[in-house]
This record gives structure tokens, sequence and C-alpha cells, in this order.
């Protein structure tokens, strides 16, 4: 709509032109003339409606449908049965881009004496078929994850001589520190920090949403109860509820 029309549409006070040239000239006769035969074709209509089959009917009824593809990524209105899922889309990360993730998620969420390490329970695999999905939003996710693994293995051989994977974990602690949050990263450590972030989100995302990282937070969802138990009574009392 251009400024004008919008100009028009919205001034108080300001009639509407009317639709055709001649409508202000119909009469109140010519007006009950039309509804009057508009009502009688109804009946005609609804007959011959009601002389279809039944299936005929509903069909009608129904919006049409495109075709559903018998192939897609799973989870989505084309493949919508999570109990049964098939092949999805192919992982595109490398081993060699997945050992280096493996050991920068674990520096995340390192094993500990309550729950596995973050690649233990394939974090690393996640991120992998979250980067490799067939989506836009996915390949510019992707660009950033292999671009910054590049960057990662670049300056442990900068500092160290050796990749990411051959240091030890004071080594990898040293880059880390210096990576682990954007507002108070060096100007040259900028883009190292934006890579970072993204992997711990994805990191925490995939540890987080497994058994082993449900224990670890002491989540208790998920589980049937054999009864419910109410709240005590001095809760209610606190909240006014009795």
């Amino acid at each position: 709509m251009s400024d004008m029309d919008y100009r028009h549409a919205d001034t108080p006070g300001e009639a509407a032109a009317p639709s055709t040239p001649h409508a202000a000239d119909v009469g109140r006769r010519d007006a009950l003339k039309a509804i009057a035969a508009a009502a009688a074709a109804l009946p005609l209509a609804s007959a011959e409606a009601h002389a279809q089959p039944p299936a005929a009917r509903a069909a009608a009824r129904r919006p049409a449908r495109k075709p559903l593809p018998v192939a897609g990524p799973r989870g989505t209105a084309w493949d919508p049965d999570l109990l049964n899922t098939t092949a999805d889309w192919p992982r595109v990360l490398t081993v060699a881009e997945l050992t280096t993730l493996a050991a920068l998620c674990d520096m995340i969420i390192p094993a500990d004496a309550k729950s596995p390490s973050a690649s233990a329970v394939g974090a690393h695999r996640y991120i992998d078929e979250v980067v490799s999905a067939p989506y836009d939003w996915a390949e510019r996710t992707q660009a950033r994850i292999r671009g910054g693994l590049v960057w990662l293995d670049r300056e442990s051989q900068r500092r160290f001589g050796r990749s990411f994977v051959g240091l030890t974990v004071a080594e990898r602690t040293q880059i880390c520190d210096d990576i682990c949050f954007t507002k108070t990263a060096k100007p040259e450590f900028k883009a190292g920090a934006r890579f970072f972030d993204e992997v711990r989100d994805l990191t925490a995302t995939g540890f987080y949403t497994t058994d082993a990282g449900m224990q670890d937070i002491g989540y208790v969802g998920n589980r049937a109860l054999p009864r419910w138990e109410p709240p005590p009574r001095e809760v209610l009392e606190r909240l006014g509820l009795v």
C-alpha cells in the first residue's frame, strides 16, 4: 500500500469512495430484489448438495491437500513418526574435526565423580547432527563451527607446536581461558570466543538432554508416580491456600 493509500484509509472523518461508479444509485427496491433472488436460490443449492453421496459431500468439505513426499528429514511434517524414525541427513564433519570437537566438549563438561564427560555421551556427535541438518541456519552454524575448529588447531600450533588434541589439559585450559567469554575476550580472540560460546551452548544442550545429563542435575521427570502427594499443609498455610 502506498503512503497515500495508507493515509487515506486511516484519516478520520473521510468517507470511502464508492466501490463502483453507480453504487450510490442503487435503489432500495433493487437491493430487496437482489436479496430475494439470493434467498430463493439457497434451497436449490442445498437440495443439490444433499443429493450427492455422503462421501462426496465429505470430500467437498475437506480442503485440498498437497501430497506428502515419501521421504524427508525426520521429525518434520513429512516424517512425523518419531517412534519409528528413518535414516536422516548425512553427517558432514570429518573424523579429524570430530576428534578436535570432542576434546573441546570435554573441556566444557569434563568427567567427574558424578557423571561422564560430554563426549562420552555423544555431545560432539549431536553437534555434528545439528550442523549437518539440511537448513540454511544449519549451514551458517556449520561454517562457524568448522572455521572455529580450524582456528583452534592453528592457535594450538602457534602456542605449543601441536594440534589441540595433542595438548595437555593445562595447555588447552590456557587457550580456553582466552576465549571462554565474549565480553572479556581480547580483540584478537573475539572470533574464537564467539565460536567457543556456540560450542558451549550446543554441548550443554546435547549433554543435559541425555539420561546421564539429567541425572547430573537431579532431574526427576519422565517417571510414573505410584501416587500423587499434595504439598505439605505448612506450605499451603504459608501460601494462604488453606
